[in-house]
């Protein structure tokens, strides 16, 4: 057979297209297009298949990433589909919303050189996408049952991801959410134009359609108790995830116009599903028409601003108190922003709002780096007299999350929590100071990737089947 790979030399970098701007900014929909078959063949032959592959290295999931580039480059696309999904629950999800260029594409051996990386999550994309297509995604069958029953609180990917582990190797396993959707910030915190929810909702069927029982609109404690989930299964897994907001403390913050961000993309998701929305038929959550700011630089920045595009924004700006350099959103997602019209001002700062009734301005300073903090970046200082006001009719607050008072909400004694408010677990088994009680994902490390979140929850699950087994049966799964 011809050799296949080490083509990165003869063949150039190749991202999938990108619909066109016009097109992109009046629909909700992925601005990616698929690879064809010999595009992604194509693509994953650049591959160096180099002895120490740091792109699998650095990825949180320590995925197979050369032997399913290999397998695609040589038409093996549902051997490359297995192998692929051997570590990871949702490889579609991920090949959509991990930022690739920090993790295993930023890592990659042949863009160090300068090559230009392998497209590694849009090859991901398309091998799943297409394994949904030709029915390589088999349903959930255990090939025993067993009497073990587990509760998971919180239908996130960490959530999910577990339930999943779990129901495959037989246990009974309840979820329990808040929303009357699962999967958490997939559902209603990732716009649709970086992953299409009927890309989460066929994984949420098959998770229901495979005997994971769902309990939704429920909140622990007022709709259950954590004692009475104690009682009912043999274990617990925490998987809630971060939803309380970091706020401003600034004049004016609390006035008309001034959200949070987390409440403008929940309302954003729910318009997509069709569901009646009052806030945003008020125009309360609704950008249309208006002059938008929003502050922050992560992630959940980035989808704030190329939603208010969407909705028909009169103009969007992005403040960020540090440069380009050091923020810690993806570089692609502000590449793609600035394509469809977002402003961004770096080294920027609220000081305040203006306005009578509703914002009409934000008070905003100029800021320039100055020597490394306590994380070894360079803090930003405040330029003295540097003052001026950035007009606005909606002002969203992107500033990251922190954790709910847990203990406090569910009256839960005994559960330690870190002087951040995040549960305190164990890494290796991810057990908390609760006998039968485990927690995985961002309640545990802090708002973070969906990809650690789906770590913790596979390994949060073998913890469980361990506990619940003994370490001899979970070997001969």
């Amino acid at each position: 057979m011809a050799q296949k790979m080490l083509k990165f030399v003869d063949v150039p970098i190749g991202m999938p297209e990108k619909r066109s701007v016009d097109d992109r900014r009046d629909d909700f929909d992925e601005i990616y297009r698929e690879y064809a078959e010999e595009k992604a063949a194509e693509q994953s032959a650049r591959c160096s298949q180099c002895g120490v592959p740091y792109c699998q290295t650095h990825c949180p999931l320590h995925n197979n990433i050369p032997d399913w580039l290999k397998l695609t480059a040589e038409g093996r696309l549902e051997e490359a589909y297995e192998v692929s999904q051997e570590t990871n629950t949702f490889p579609e999800i991920c090949g959509r919303i991990c930022p690739q260029d920090r993790l295993c594409e930023g890592n990659c051996v042949i863009e160090q050189a300068g090559h230009g990386t392998v497209t590694i999550g849009a090859v991901e994309k398309y091998i799943t996408d297409t394994a949904w297509e030709k029915g390589w995604v088999k349903p959930i069958r255990p090939a025993r049952e067993l009497s073990g029953s587990v509760g998971v609180i919180g239908a996130g990917p960490g959530g999910l991801a577990a339930a999943d582990r779990l129901r495959r190797m037989g246990f009974q396993v309840t979820v329990y959410d808040r929303y009357d959707r699962s999967g958490g910030l997939m559902t209603y915190g990732i716009p649709g134009f970086k992953l299409e929810k009927d890309v989460v909702m066929k994984r949420n069927h098959q998770l229901e359609d495979g005997g994971v029982v769902f309990k939704l609109n429920c909140e622990i404690g007022k709709d259950v108790t954590f004692a009475e989930l104690q009682a009912r299964h043999d274990a617990v897994l925490v998987a809630t995830g971060v939803y309380k907001s970091r706020d401003i403390r600034a004049p004016g913050v609390g006035m008309t116009g001034i959200v949070r961000a987390i409440d403008y993309l929940t309302a954003s998701s729910r318009k997509y599903f069709g569901d009646d929305v009052p806030e945003f038929e008020s125009g309360e959550l609704n950008a249309e028409g208006k002059r938008v700011v929003v502050i922050g630089g992560g992630d959940t920045a980035m989808d704030c601003v190329r939603t208010a595009v969407r909705q028909g924004a009169t103009s969007v700006k992005c403040l960020y108190r540090r440069d380009r350099q050091n923020m810690p959103g993806s570089q692609r997602e502000v590449a793609n922003a600035e394509e469809e019209g977002v402003e961004f001002v770096w080294l920027s700062a609220p000081k305040g709002f203006t306005g009578e009734d509703a914002v009409e301005g934000v008070r905003t300073i100029r800021m320039r780096l100055g020597a490394p903090d306590v994380t070894g970046r360079q803090a930003p200082e405040e330029i003295e007299g540097s003052d001026y006001t950035e007009p606005a009719d909606l002002v969203i607050k992107a500033l990251g999350f922190e954790p709910e008072e847990i203990v406090k909400l569910w009256g839960v004694d005994g559960l330690e929590v870190t002087r951040w408010g995040t549960i305190k677990a164990d890494f290796r088994t991810h057990e908390t100071s609760l006998p039968g009680v485990y927690a995985a994902g961002d309640i545990v490390r802090g708002a973070s990737l969906v990809v650690w979140a789906i770590r913790d929850g596979r390994e949060a699950a073998d913890a469980i089947a361990e506990r619940l087994l003994g370490a001899a049966a979970v070997a001969a799964e």
